[in-house]
């Protein structure tokens, strides 16, 4: 269920503040900075983007 794309522009990574690719479309739907330095993967439960940099999952 991807995001509605208003939600998206306003969204931004919380650890480096760079907008956020949206994956939710994929298995695991998640939405990913695009921070050079940072590239932290955020998950999306039931809709809803968690954006707690304890949740992320780190670049591999």
């Amino acid at each position: 269920m991807p995001l509605e794309a208003g939600l998206l522009e306003i969204l931004a990574c919380p650890a480096c503040h760079s907008p956020l690719d949206d994956r939710s479309a994929a298995d695991s739907p998640e939405l990913v900075c695009t921070g050079k330095d940072c590239g932290l993967a955020y998950p999306v439960r039931d809709g809803i983007p968690v954006l707690l940099v304890d949740e992320a999952r780190r670049p591999a």
